[in-house]
């Protein structure tokens, strides 16, 4: 395997890292104390091409393929993960529609996505009593004689208050089961689409999370996509790919983590030497090395799949896994060597571990993953 990056992903990762550095650190504790949307630099990173990291130039988007998309979600995530989610969410948006959207969808959409014309983009498939159960939504698109008119509540939302544009999936025939789900283009700001509720999270609290409701919105027939019950195969394919992009995210942020305590550990004198020179310390750091660059090596190959063109849903939900539980440990571990400073907000760590622990709960949880990693063992020996 050759593990040098092209030049375009390393220019694409050192953009990512530059912009981190000078825009999204200073702000990022800020942002959490204030719960403060970052519409300002979603604009920049626009401008800087990653909204649409692996989509093609033509509609707007960088085209440098899928790793590079892994590379940048990893560095905007050490520096502030709320901004990795509007960037991780609006990417994944703009990689369904430009990849399974008709001609006209594309054109009109996929470039104001990747430019910023949007701000950003949702996905509402979670429901109050549906969410690792797509199959059991609720929220349904009754036909009429100019479209679709689409009724339900949708949970845990993303940014679904600030996005130009949600693709929302609703039931259009309710004996199909699976067969049975549609995905709908919606526009921001929709008649009849109103924010219900807003959460109060623990962390990525710059990140708005919200819950939507849809009173009888009407979509005409031009903004289903792919064709009707075909909606559960683009949300996993979509899910497959944003996988891959949460398991960077994670990285991201147990790597910022992890470099606050090396460099506290390197400082920090107890009994006469840095605590770094301590066993107990020096194998928690050796741990964390050891675990960031486990979990990268499986987000690296998972995104090389997928921009190769191969099978990657395994993959995907094996460097999630691995990913979201170890960034975990990596940040708890980080509070740890910070002791009680660790514990408060003076130091960057405590963010971090909020942060960090919603990743193994959203795009499938950590047991939603085992579930997809057995079930292609099973497919494999029978």
């Amino acid at each position: 395997m050759d593990f040098q990056l092209t030049d375009e992903q390393a220019l694409v990762r050192h953009s990512a890292r530059e912009y981190a550095e000078r825009s999204l650190l200073p702000r990022a504790a800020q942002r959490d104390r204030d719960g403060t949307f970052p519409e300002a630099e979603l604009r920049e990173l626009a401008e800087l091409g990653m909204l649409g990291v692996n989509v093609d130039d033509e509609l707007g988007g960088s085209g440098a393929g899928s790793l590079a998309y892994a590379l940048a979600m990893e560095e905007i995530a050490r520096g502030d993960a709320s901004v990795a989610v509007a960037v991780g969410v609006t990417n994944m948006v703009a990689e369904l529609i430009a990849a399974y959207g008709s001609d006209a969808q594309r054109a009109a959409h996929v470039p104001r996505l990747t430019g910023g014309a949007y701000l950003c983009g949702s996905f509402a498939l979670s429901e109050p009593q549906a969410g690792s159960d797509p199959a059991s939504m609720q929220t349904s698109a009754e036909k009429t004689s100019a479209g679709w008119r689409i009724t339900g509540t949708k949970q845990w939302i993303s940014h679904g208050d600030r996005a130009g544009l949600i693709v929302v999936w609703a039931v259009t025939n309710k004996g199909a089961g699976h067969r049975g789900i549609t995905a709908f283009i919606v526009r921001g700001g929709a008649p009849g689409l109103t924010v219900s509720r807003g959460e109060e999270k623990m962390g990525l609290r710059g990140s708005t999370t919200v819950q939507l409701s849809l009173e009888g919105v009407e979509v005409p027939d031009d903004d289903v996509l792919v064709g009707p019950g075909r909606g559960f195969g683009l949300a996993m394919a979509a899910l497959d790919g944003g996988r891959i992009g949460i398991a960077a995210q994670a990285l991201g942020i147990a790597r910022g983590a992890f470099e606050s305590a090396l460099r506290y550990a390197s400082e920090r004198e107890q009994f006469g030497a840095p605590i770094a020179q301590h066993q107990a310390i020096g194998g928690m750091l050796a741990d964390g090395a050891t675990s960031l660059d486990a979990a990268r090596l499986l987000t690296h190959r998972a995104a090389w799949l997928k921009g190769a063109g191969r099978p990657f849903s395994r993959e995907a939900a094996m460097a999630k896994l691995l990913a979201t539980e170890r960034a975990l440990r990596v940040c708890d571990d980080a509070i740890q060597i910070h002791g009680g400073y660790g514990y408060t907000r003076d130091f960057p760590v405590e963010r971090a571990y909020r942060d960090a622990r919603a990743a193994p709960i959203y795009e499938g949880t950590s047991q939603i993953q085992r579930l997809v990693i057995a079930r292609h063992l099973l497919k494999a020996v029978g």
